[in-house]
């Protein structure tokens, strides 16, 4: 089973480069990121005629996720429902039905923090954090069904050095504070794992680069796109990747793919 995260930055701007990687890589799942349209605005019948199956959650020109499946699926939930403030599109979780067994999938866009006014970045850092806790409180009855659990997204968040390409730049970032690392790193205090970093200990596996200073050029990227697995389905973890062919396409997305690869 081939499953892929990417941050599209606009399905309609980049629905022709969705498409084309779709028809080449053949993920079986894929998990998008700011979708920026409604959720009725979806371009359904483009991702269904490629043999997807859709669920969307939208918002008009900011965020929105969104998960494509060739598995029949359920939906269980629409944002985090032990969030009180869920006014933005972030979090898609379904149930998958695979033949060998059912999963829980989410596509997940994490709060940014960044602001440059330093007392509305506090307050957006707050957020994050809180955005975080609920994320947990809402995995752990999930874990405790024993049902396997895949999270895919952009978390907003590197994790360490090597996920930087200057790790000074980012000192006071919210994206690279201590107190934000610390939340997405206890993911695997409650049992994921990190699939780039189970295969890939030692590399940098930038997934973002931003649009200015030719910074995919010289590969001033980072690492903030993620594919946490439970236990059953890291042991059946082949191969993670990042595929840079999408930020190499014509008015591409300031983030690529990130896939692996599972033996089911």
């Amino acid at each position: 089973m081939k499953i892929a995260t990417y941050n599209i930055n606009s399905i309609k701007a980049r629905c022709a480069n969705l498409c084309e990687w779709l028809k080449t890589a053949q993920p079986d799942i894929v998990f998008l990121q700011e979708i920026k349209c409604e959720t009725e605005n979806f371009l359904y019948l483009e991702c269904e005629s490629l043999g997807y199956h859709v669920a969307v959650l939208g918002q008009k020109g900011y965020n929105g996720v969104a998960i494509l499946s060739k598995f029949n699926f359920e939906i269980t939930s629409k944002n985090l429902p032990n969030f009180t403030e869920n006014t933005e599109a972030r979090y898609i979780e379904i149930l998958v039905k695979h033949p060998q067994f059912e999963f829980y999938a989410a596509s997940i866009y994490a709060p940014n923090g960044c602001h440059t006014d330093s007392k509305i970045q506090n307050i957006k850092l707050q957020n994050k954090l809180h955005w975080f806790d609920c994320l947990y409180q809402h995995l752990l009855p999930l874990l405790a069904s024993n049902t396997p659990i895949l999270l895919a997204g952009d978390f907003n968040v590197m994790m360490s050095e090597l996920d930087v390409f200057d790790e000074n730049r980012f000192k006071g970032s919210p994206l690279y504070i201590k107190e934000v690392r610390n939340k997405l790193k206890a993911l695997s205090f409650i049992g994921f794992h990190d699939a780039f970093r189970i295969l890939h200990p030692s590399e940098e596996g930038f997934t973002f680069w931003d649009y200015s200073a030719n910074s995919f050029v010289t590969n001033s990227g980072l690492r903030i796109d993620y594919i946490w697995l439970s236990a059953l389905l890291a042991e059946k973890l082949k191969e993670c990747f990042v595929d840079k062919s999408l930020r190499s396409m014509n008015k591409p997305s300031d983030h690529t793919a990130l896939v692996a690869e599972l033996d089911m």
